[in-house]
């Protein structure tokens, strides 16, 4: 016997999704304004980036428009290029001064 699928789905509500979105937006912007550590703030702006990414999908769902969906390719791609870039700036800070602390990236000054 195959098993039947409801004729109703049942989804997770816009408003949800809204809330968690903002609740991770939050969190990395706590990650940015109270760590002085490169890698976390980098990673926290990632957190940011992928809760704009999850509103994007959500609203593109919603709504039925693949606009958003597609979208959140082009901000992956962008963020995939910033990580690289920053990556390589926060080695080469690291270099320099032997550690990742911003607090001490005044020490670069010429």
């Amino acid at each position: 016997m195959q098993p039947t699928i409801p004729d109703v789905v049942q989804t997770i509500p816009l408003p949800y999704y809204i809330w968690f979105a903002s609740a991770l937006f939050v969190i990395g912007i706590v990650g940015v304004l109270t760590r002085r550590n490169a890698i976390i703030i980098f990673m926290s702006v990632e957190v940011m980036l992928n809760a704009v990414n999850l509103l994007l999908v959500a609203f593109s769902a919603y709504r039925s428009d693949p606009a958003g969906q597609v979208f959140v390719f082009f901000i992956m791609a962008v963020a995939a290029a910033e990580v690289s870039v920053g990556l390589a700036i926060i080695v080469m800070i690291y270099r320099n001064i032997q550690s990742i602390d911003i607090g001490l990236l005044n020490r670069l000054k010429g």
